[in-house]
């Protein structure tokens, strides 16, 4: 199973690595929403530092939208998902390497969203263990949710409108959660913080077993 997992993981990086879709496109993007709350709420700069966690969170949610909706564009050409149900692959395995592929995607973006709400917001960051900690539990809970309603809605004409629709009300805890820990972490309240990180925890661990039991199924039916 994780034989199979670095295989697709591997794959999709590679494409990644070669196309600059995620350098060209989708991180510029990141930073223009980034931009776009900093423009509306600069008259009032106090409020945009306490609107940090929020607004990073948001801006990550959008982009693991466009991360996870490339990852199955990915698939839709010469018959890419044809060919991953006849290659024998574990459907576990292709399961954690789509959303292990995400997962570093995404987390590379963050490193940059990170860097622009410092420069643009003026946040001071502090509390990094649990910053550290926050942003990885809150990415494979996304990446994972995101991997299962990608593969429901990749078989539909409507995919590109409908996995907006399945995805987003789904990780609400995970924007409870990030937005609290985060802004734990940049209050220095750390205590109040890990606890957080716990609902991020659990949300994380059931949307990861779930993937691994159910994309067999959801991988024969797109």
């Amino acid at each position: 199973m994780f034989r199979d997992a670095l295989l697709v993981a591997g794959k999709d990086l590679r494409i990644e690595v070669r196309s600059k879709v995620v350098l060209n496109q989708i991180g510029p993007f990141s930073l223009v929403v980034l931009l776009l709350f900093a423009f509306a709420l600069d008259p009032d700069r106090g409020f945009l530092q306490e609107a940090t966690p929020g607004l990073f969170w948001i801006a990550v949610l959008l982009s693991a939208l466009v991360v996870v909706q490339r990852s199955y564009a990915l698939e839709s050409v010469d018959a890419g998902r044809d060919a991953l149900r006849l290659s024998g692959l574990d459907p576990a395995g292709v399961f954690l390497g789509k959303a292990g592929a995400s997962f570093v995607v995404l987390m590379a973006l963050e490193v940059g969203l990170i860097i622009g709400v410092r420069l643009m917001y003026g946040a001071s960051l502090r509390g990094w263990p649990l910053l550290l900690v926050t942003t990885l539990t809150a990415t494979v809970g996304l990446v994972a949710a995101g991997t299962i309603y990608g593969a429901l809605a990749a078989g539909l004409r409507v995919r590109e409108t409908l996995l907006p629709l399945l995805f987003l009300p789904v990780v609400a805890p995970v924007m409870i959660g990030g937005t609290r820990a985060f802004g734990a972490a940049l209050d220095g309240s750390s205590a109040e913080g890990w606890r957080w990180c716990g609902l991020l925890g659990t949300f994380a661990v059931a949307y990861v077993a779930l993937g691994m039991l159910l994309f067999e199924s959801l991988l024969e039916d797109s």
